[in-house]
């Protein structure tokens, strides 16, 4: 079994494997070489990145409470804040190099599209959970508050996998793999966290 500690030697390593990507990315764009559309390509591969990475934060959460698995706790708030970087800068690539800050139209286009609406509240349940993550304001806040919180990840991450699956246009193989898992993770954490103790009472 793999001990926290021997664990934490190699959290630098899996940082680096997840942030190489957005320097990666960003480089191929500044050489024009992400294809005849280098913006889109761009913002999806941001997008998909974020996904994986919350659909990670929660498959963590759940094999973290089995104690052969209890030193993947390490990695978790880590995973989680780079799954909200990743989003933010899908976010901010939308606004800035595909629309030039045109608020006006930007507002427009969340309401008028139901997937970039989806999107958007998905981003807006993320916040809060990318504010609470330093451990000092889960102190402050407490243990209780701060779970409460942390629960929108499940909204979060089930808007973005339809964000996601309403943006494919051919294949949506991908995008299904994604909801399945997520609703998967969810209903276990339904069933084990908040069924089977109202049952045990």
């Amino acid at each position: 079994m793999i001990s926290t500690q021997s664990f934490r030697k190699i959290k630098p390593i899996i940082f680096l494997v997840i942030i190489a990507p957005s320097f990666i990315w960003s480089y191929q764009l500044i050489v024009g070489n992400l294809g005849v559309n280098p913006i889109e390509k761009l913002m999806d591969s941001l997008g998909e990145m974020a996904l994986r990475l919350i659909v990670l934060t929660l498959l963590i959460s759940s094999l973290s409470e089995f104690k052969k698995f209890r030193f993947l706790i390490e990695i978790r708030r880590m995973i989680g804040l780079f799954a909200f970087f990743y989003v933010s800068c899908h976010f901010l690539t939308y606004i800035a190099l595909d629309h030039f800050f045109d608020m006006n139209f930007i507002i427009k286009d969340i309401i008028k599209r139901p997937f970039i609406t989806f999107g958007f509240i998905s981003f807006v349940f993320l916040i809060p959970l990318a504010i609470t993550s330093p451990k000092i304001i889960l102190k402050k806040i407490g243990f209780k508050v701060w779970k409460k919180i942390h629960y929108l990840i499940y909204p979060a991450a089930v808007l973005s996998s339809v964000h996601f699956y309403m943006l494919v246009r051919a294949n949506k193989t991908e995008p299904a793999i994604y909801i399945f898992l997520i609703l998967l993770l969810l209903l276990y954490r339904l069933y084990f966290k908040i069924i089977l103790p109202q049952l045990a009472r």
